[in-house]
């Protein structure tokens, strides 16, 4: 764990508050599908309709840097606790151990969401039908629930051809994009036969994505949220608005940031590599921001990424 997201848990009372029964998001939203969750027993997650009827949890598990026997040891962990969508890609180095997770999980291959991510490098037709194929194989499966192009760089349209191919014959459930801007993503789908089910972008508390919320919305693409936790950056664990948000459901800073993305409708897939934390974020749907709530954290938006390095 890194040393500046210690102090996660600073407003956690003693022990797990557990659920004590299903609750309704706001107006306009579906009722949860899932079960309370009691100590390491499943939580069952509810899921959104991605744009070609296929369903897609709306709560993950993220493995960005969780390599190796770590790795491994935590997609395990994580799908015995009811984590099905498991998040990886090529540039993570980690598709073997998180093929290996999966194995030792012993889950039934229909219950899981699988994404991995096509690397810039790999950009064209030709090289991402490779690259698909060698990712398949370092996860050790017959077919990937999702596949997104990673960043919008390259021959991506030549992939997008490619991808559209391999979900025809079946090998991709679904296909989308990811870090792409709403005129990237315009361009991608005016030259194409499938529109993108997906675009998972940085989307947190500091930077809420309004417009893009707003245009993939309009657009019907599932809009995705990676470091929905913004990697503890810029004091999200300590932040005392949404400090003082969780004190008023017995919730950490974490908690009531996963809601505020699951109440929008939002996809999120937070990364730990700590199995209580993992419970944590499971325990999220047994309270409900209200409408103050949810604006209090919209004026945390700092409407710039907090990971520059991206650019």
């Amino acid at each position: 764990m890194n040393p500046k997201n210690m102090k996660r848990r600073d407003f956690l009372h003693t022990g797990l508050k557990l659920a004590t029964g299903a609750m309704f998001m706001g107006s306009g939203a579906s009722s949860l599908l899932g079960a309370p969750l009691f100590g390491e027993s499943k939580q069952t997650i509810e899921t959104v309709t991605l744009n070609n009827n296929v369903e897609m949890p709306i709560l993950g598990f993220g493995t960005n840097t969780l390599n190796g026997s770590i790795g491994q040891r935590c997609v395990a962990e994580a799908i015995s606790l009811g984590y099905g969508l498991i998040d990886t890609a090529k540039i993570y180095g980690n598709e073997e151990s998180v093929g290996r997770g999966i194995k030792q999980s012993a889950a039934n291959r229909e219950t899981l969401f699988v994404t991995s991510k096509l690397w810039v490098s790999d950009a064209g037709h030709e090289n991402t039908m490779k690259a698909f194929h060698v990712s398949l194989k370092k996860l050790d499966l017959d077919y990937l629930d999702l596949y997104l192009i990673h960043r919008p760089r390259g021959d991506f349209k030549g992939s997008w051809k490619a991808m559209e191919a391999l979900y025809k014959e079946g090998k991709i459930r679904a296909i989308g994009v990811s870090n792409f801007d709403p005129s990237q993503l315009k361009k991608l789908i005016a030259s194409s036969d499938i529109i993108p089910a997906v675009n998972q972008i940085e989307t947190h508390a500091f930077f809420t994505q309004n417009k893009q919320y707003d245009f993939l919305s309009g657009m019907g693409v599932q809009h995705e949220a990676w470091s929905p936790l913004a990697e503890g950056r810029n004091g999200i664990f300590r932040n005392e608005a949404l400090a003082t948000i969780g004190k008023k459901y017995n919730k950490n800073n974490a908690q009531v940031s996963l809601r505020w993305h699951y109440q929008r409708g939002i996809v999120a897939i937070p990364r730990t590599s700590q199995k209580a934390h993992m419970i944590e974020n499971l325990n999220i749907f047994d309270f409900q921001l209200d409408d103050a709530d949810m604006q209090t954290i919209a004026g945390l938006d700092l409407n710039k990424t907090q990971f520059p390095e991206w650019k």
